[in-house]
């Protein structure tokens, strides 16, 4: 479980997201693993959710589709879905994406959705409701705050509500 949260605010897209790995519901087995990666020339930025070896699977699996679709994201993005979604063996992933460049900002699931934020704002994993709520809540009414403060922000503000996630916090932005 964790927590992962991305805001485009002021021309600017950024994401957050804690370092926690339980094993199971009730063991701590890692604060400060790191859930946010650079791929595709460092053009594209995701954080997933999930079991570990399933994102870096998906992590994989759309880098290759970057590669296949010269770093169209949002043409890859639905690629991966369409195949994630058809394959047997891929419906048992157990992972969600968020994934930004300069242009897009998705949201990429096992279900065949890929989605765009209405409010610029996405957030997955166990304390993914309260991060979205929280910096929903400060790009309507932070005008001083920049993306990448509202992002670390909101999953701090998620630590303090959801178990499965702590304030071991990494950020990146475009």
């Amino acid at each position: 479980m964790t927590t992962i949260c991305s805001v485009r605010f002021n021309g600017k897209t950024a994401i957050a997201g804690d370092g926690q790995v339980t094993l199971g519901e009730k063991v701590i087995a890692k604060a400060t693993a790191r859930k946010i990666r650079r791929i595709y020339h460092d053009r594209v930025i995701i954080g997933f959710a999930g079991g570990v070896a399933d994102a870096v699977s998906l992590q994989d699996m759309l880098e290759g589709k970057l590669e296949a679709y010269s770093g169209d994201l949002r043409r890859a993005a639905v690629e991966m879905a369409q195949a994630w979604r058809k394959d047997p063996t891929l419906q048992k992933l157990n992972a969600m994406l968020i994934a930004f460049n300069d242009k897009d900002l998705l949201l990429i699931s096992g279900n065949g959705e890929v989605l765009e934020p209405d409010e610029n704002v996405v957030a997955i994993g166990s304390g993914g409701n309260f991060a979205q709520a929280a910096a929903i809540a400060m790009t309507r009414h932070a005008n001083d705050m920049q993306a990448d403060e509202i992002a670390h922000e909101a999953v701090k503000i998620a630590s303090g509500i959801d178990v499965f996630t702590d304030d071991h916090i990494v950020t990146d932005e475009i």
